[in-house]
Parts: structure tokens; C-alpha cells; sequence
């Protein structure tokens, strides 16, 4: 393929397009595959390694190269450096049908683990497997979106079987060891208690030490409340969730 044809056309092969709608015209920029988005989570750093060339397209795949009066009208200025940042940073990375099937299908997986990792069958107090969480969510017609994470898609998943009946479910809850200072301990403990489902141990011997049971929900209350009462001077530890037993298999 030729890199060269008429005075505003270049050919590129192998590359990942990113596009800007703006000022009534497209904008492409070229760009090295899987760079986009390690530059977009600040892994890559190097522009250089992420563009394959400091060009700005009207069409990537035409190799047709935008002009500076369509440039300027739409970005206000004439700076290509700053343009294909702009570009990179708000534009929509491009991918092949292929490449989303398989984005897709690696999401749905991923999203599947994080709710078979967080959860339990409330009855048996035993996890799920990833298999049987992709069944629920087959059964639930959920359809994965690329553009949001899966953490988010998760909770999304968990409350739909939920309210659906699929199956029981519910977030395993978690062990935590809480240490504070002995004086904010005593002072504390009153405002913990109706936090925490359980509490395994307590110890006064050298401050206050508390091994409790509590649901997921509660955490942050738990870790701002101690934060802010002794000053940063307390330890939250997360032991494990208290639902999963030993043995159990994870996927």
C-alpha cells in the first residue's frame, strides 16, 4: 500500500483511530493500537509513542489529511499539537466489530467475577462460581456497556437479581480489625455498635483492638467515623469477607 498518493492523502495500515465530531466536521487522529487508552490512564506519557504520525485526518482509513482553514474553524486555532491532544482526550477511539465482540465479551466475564468474588447465596452462606453468575445474567438479558467499568456494572447486576428473583443473593459481609487509642475507644465503641452485624473480639490491653462482622455497606460510615474522631490515629484492616469459607473454590 502506497504512503504517499495525492498532495493531502496518506495510507496508513494497522492503526487505531480516534474521532472528534466538532464544528460540524470530523477529525481523526492515528494512533499506535492499545496506546489510546494507556495514554488516557496516564500509563504512557511519551505522545509519540501513542501517535503513528502529528497529522490530523479528516478520514484515517482514506488517509485524507483535514485542512487548516476546517481546523481552525473548529478548534480556534492552528496549533496541530494542540489539537490532536484535544482530539485524544475527548474524541471516540474506533475499533473494529471484532475487537468490541471481544471487549465485550471479556467485560461481561470480568463483571461476572466481581459479583461471584463480592457475593453469596444467603441461605448456604457459600460463594457462587463465575459460571453460575453468567447464567444469572444471561437469564436477566443483561447487556454489557463498554463505557462504563465493571465494578459499576456489577452493583447493577447484583440488584437486578436481586429484584428479579433470579436467585438469592447478597454482598458476603466483611471481617474488620479496628484498632484505636484506648480514650477514643471507650468513646467510640457506643457509636460503632449499631454499625457493625457482629463482634468476634475486643481488646482493652494495649488501646482498643475490634475484630467485628459488618455488611459492605457500612464501611465507609465505619472508616470516616474512626478517621474523624481520633485524627487519623486508628487502623482499619480488612481481614476477608466473612462469608467465603476456606476451601472455597475461586474462579
Amino acid at each position: 500500500m502506497s504512503l504517499f498518493t495525492p498532495i493531502n492523502q496518506l495510507k496508513l495500515t494497522n492503526v487505531s483511530v480516534v474521532r472528534l465530531k466538532k464544528g460540524g466536521k470530523r477529525f481523526e487522529i492515528a494512533c499506535y493500537k492499545n496506546k489510546v487508552l494507556e495514554w488516557r490512564k496516564n500509563v504512557e506519557t511519551d505522545i509519540d509513542e501513542v501517535l503513528q504520525i502529528h497529522n490530523v485526518f479528516n478520514n484515517v482509513s482514506k488517509g485524507l489529511t483535514a485542512n487548516k482553514a476546517d481546523l481552525v474553524k473548529a478548534f480556534k486555532t492552528d496549533d496541530v499539537e494542540k489539537i490532536i491532544l484535544e482530539i485524544l482526550k475527548k474524541g471516540e477511539l474506533q475499533i473494529s466489530e471484532k475487537e468490541r465482540n471481544q471487549q465485550i465479551s471479556s467485560k461481561y466475564r470480568d463483571i461476572a467475577t466481581i459479583v461471584a468474588e463480592k457475593c453469596v447465596n444467603p441461605d448456604t452462606k457459600r460463594p457462587y462460581t463465575v459460571t453460575m453468575i453468567e447464567k444469572a445474567m444471561n437469564d436477566l438479558h443483561f447487556s454489557v456497556n463498554p463505557n462504563r467499568n465493571a465494578k459499576q456494572q456489577a452493583l447493577d447486576v447484583i440488584r437486578q437479581i436481586q429484584e428479579k428473583n433470579i436467585m438469592p443473593i447478597a454482598r458476603a459481609q466483611m471481617r474488620l480489625r479496628i484498632a484505636l487509642p484506648a480514650k477514643e475507644g471507650k468513646k467510640l465503641k457506643d457509636k460503632l455498635l449499631p454499625l457493625i452485624a457482629n463482634v468476634e473480639d475486643e481488646d482493652f490491653s494495649d488501646g482498643y483492638e475490634l475484630i467485628c462482622v459488618i455488611d459492605p455497606g457500612n464501611f465507609r460510615a465505619i472508616s470516616d467515623l474512626v478517621q474523624k474522631e481520633t485524627k487519623g490515629k486508628s487502623q482499619l484492616e480488612l481481614l476477608n469477607l466473612a462469608d467465603t469459607r476456606e476451601g472455597d473454590q475461586k474462579f
